[in-house]
């Protein structure tokens, strides 16, 4: 039994032989042993994610896998459209612009789905967009957006699709190739049990034909010197070695479980949340619950409640962290994670401090 419950979107908790594994001693990174792990994981990688295509291994943030993904198929002026329902959308956005991409918004408001039908309306009123940035799992406001439908009109469109799968893949399905995402990004802090320090990039082959004529600038996070350092089964740069002993050992874990069992249990999990918090008399965020996400739940701050007191308190009486809302949702949600080690029994101990916790702060359960 976990002692603190670390419920937030990530970091997650990591299993007991994950975090053995990073105590390992330090191995040469341009040697047999690393070669042999990067080789394996990589096949790993693939594996979960569904694609026969290159998945490359970074040191970094999941937020540097972003960064990654715009630069590396895009160039400055192109028409990007960047559609998004939540804070890490907006970020998307926001990045392409930065590198001097010419940035069409389609924004939703923060707790409804994306409107497939309103992205086709897009990509028809400006037919020079070349690439759609789209958020797999809202993870700002636990909405997971139908990425299925999204992909059949970006990819009918015969535009480049660049998905934001951070908290999703590993945890919700997300076959790549199958719906023909190009570029599709990670970190191991989310659904894969592995403390902060490395993400992960798939690269489609229309992803690799972008890449030759892509200008943003880029250096640390080229995927073309990633690919050809791979082929001797290293990293461009020093990469984060104890981070991937342990993503070694989780996936490995993941192998062991299945991987549409480890999926089925975190859609049980979500369900179990949802269920609980509306038994003590909450509301989630999601408009539609058909749409929420399996790896993060919103819930409204009750009327009259201080939101960052109750954190505090289940925190500091109750050993439950959960996280709050983010930018305009700052102080009217908090949020339950539940991905990568987790289960049941981790909700109901959740539950079970908030039942004890809301009425100290002026909520009758």
């Amino acid at each position: 039994m976990k002692s603190i419950q670390l419920r937030i979107p990530g970091p997650t908790p990591c299993p007991p032989d994950v975090l053995e594994a990073t105590g390992k001693q330090m191995i040469n990174h341009r040697g047999p042993e690393f070669a042999a792990m990067v080789n394996k994981i990589t096949v790993r990688l693939k594996e979960f994610y569904q694609t026969k295509n290159d998945v490359f291994i970074l040191t970094g943030s999941g937020t540097g896998s972003m960064e990654a993904a715009i630069v590396n198929v895009l160039s400055p002026g192109d028409k990007v459209l960047s559609v998004s329902n939540g804070e890490f959308g907006d970020r998307f956005g926001s990045m392409a612009g930065t590198f001097g991409a010419n940035v069409t918004k389609l924004n939703f408001e923060h707790g409804l789905v994306v409107d497939p039908d309103k992205v086709k309306q897009a990509l028809q009123a400006d037919p020079g967009i070349e690439a759609v940035l789209v958020t797999h799992n809202e993870t700002s406001t636990g909405v997971t957006n139908d990425l299925a439908t999204i992909s059949k009109i970006v990819k009918g469109a015969g535009k480049l699709l660049i998905v934001d799968g951070i908290s999703s893949v590993g945890s919700i399905d997300l076959p790549t190739d199958a719906w023909g995402c190009d570029v599709v990004v990670t970190g191991s802090q989310k659904g894969w049990m592995v403390p902060p320090g490395l993400a992960f990039i798939s690269m489609s082959q229309e992803a690799w034909k972008a890449h030759a004529t892509a200008r943003m600038p880029r250096f640390y996070w080229d995927v073309t010197r990633a690919k050809k350092m791979l082929e001797k089964g290293q990293t461009p740069w020093t990469p984060a070695v104890s981070i991937f002993f342990a993503l070694e050992v989780a996936l490995e874990d993941i192998a062991k479980e299945g991987f549409s069992n480890v999926i089925a249990r975190h859609a049980r999990v979500a369900r179990k949340a949802r269920s609980d918090a509306k038994s003590l008399g909450l509301s989630l965020l999601v408009a539609d619950e058909s749409y929420a996400s399996n790896t993060v739940t919103a819930i409204k701050s009750p009327e009259g409640v201080d939101c960052s007191k109750l954190l505090k308190l289940l925190q500091e009486e109750y050993g439950v962290v959960l996280s709050g809302g983010q930018g305009s949702l700052t102080g009217k949600i908090f949020r339950i994670g539940h991905l990568g080690w987790v289960n049941e029994a981790d909700i109901a101990e959740v539950t079970k401090a908030l039942k004890l916790a809301l009425p100290k702060v002026g909520f009758k359960v």
